[in-house]
């Protein structure tokens, strides 16, 4: 199921799932489903229970009738990894540092602004004084349920569905600010983009493939964890060029893993908490040097696309 947020044609805010290029609002559909996507992903269970009780639903709307919204526009955290090796090789030797040998032994995360987030079609403002803007082509899987201390085997139980995830990232301000060790700072924190839908977890199981060394070509290491994969092809464009083609198939660290170490030590992992994958390999503009493109600026408009998930698009403004 293709679930989504979005704004009927009398501008209230409602969630629903897609039939092709139509939407069913919940609320429509019944009454005793909710209004907002935080609280269905809280109870989704007998949610879910509901809507397979009411069988075949007409569709409410088309999608040009409809604006659509951020799947999830408040979670209650959102972590992001740096789940690809590619893109760290990359970043790193635009950054002037090598990888250290830690990083191929735990999947790290930093927290970024929950609050800042925006949707499908939504303009982003450029930052002041900013000269590298940049996009993060990621994948990001949202929590279904709570948990601590979870098991990576035991993982997937915890993820309620799946979603395309746009870190934009303030190059310039990035460099000066990772100078000073303690991670990302105004460089992350003014737009993290998501959407267009969210894909319930047992719908994208269809993508789920078996571990093989060969998705790991040189210079990537072969991870030690050999967790099954998605193989699904993600893509950037920018004002129609198509600037990275690449495939989640390729990370180094699973959800799986990112999910058991985010809930270490007794963490509380939450519903409606977002993990992010990292940036697939050349998923970004700094690994090329902004070589493949220029800096964005306004006017540009950026598409992700992610097999099995659709098309995130953006304007900077």
């Amino acid at each position: 199921m293709k679930l989504v947020s979005f704004k009927n044609t009398k501008n209230e805010s409602r969630i629903g799932w897609l039939q092709g290029d139509r939407v069913v609002d919940m609320q429509l559909a019944s009454e005793k489903l909710p209004t907002d996507m935080l609280t269905f992903i809280d109870g989704h269970e007998g949610y879910f229970e509901i809507i397979k009780a009411l069988g075949e639903v007409e569709p409410h709307y088309s999608l040009a009738e409809v604006q659509l919204l951020a799947p999830l526009p408040n979670p209650r955290s959102i972590r992001d990894y740096v789940g690809f090796e590619m893109h760290m090789l990359n970043a790193s030797r635009s950054f002037g540092h090598s990888v250290g040998e830690a990083w191929y032994d735990l999947p790290i995360f930093y927290f970024t602004n929950h609050h800042n987030v925006f949707g499908p079609n939504d303009d982003i403002k450029k930052p002041v004084n900013e000269t590298k803007l940049d996009i993060e082509l990621e994948m990001a899987c949202i929590i279904g349920k709570k948990g601590s201390d979870i098991k990576k085997e035991e993982a997937k139980d915890y993820i309620f569905g799946y979603t395309i995830f746009n870190d934009w990232t303030a190059r310039a301000l990035q460099r000066v600010e990772m100078t000073i060790p303690l991670g990302p700072h105004k460089g992350k924190d003014f737009a993290n983009a998501f959407g267009p839908c969210i894909v319930t977890a047992d719908e994208f199981e269809q993508y789920e493939v078996p571990f093989s060394e060969n998705f790991f070509e040189s210079p990537l290491k072969v991870p030690s964890v050999k967790d099954t994969r998605f193989d699904v092809k993600m893509t950037s464009r920018i004002n129609g060029e198509t600037i990275c083609v690449g495939n989640y198939k390729t990370v180094h660290f699973s959800f799986s893993q990112m999910l058991e170490r985010a809930s270490e030590n007794g963490v509380n992992i939450m519903p409606g908490d977002i993990l992010g994958s990292g940036t697939v390999g050349w998923g970004s503009l700094t690994e090329n040097n902004f070589t493949v493109h220029r800096p964005l600026e306004p006017g540009d408009m950026v598409e992700l696309e992610i097999e099995g998930i659709g098309v995130l698009r953006n304007q900077v403004v």
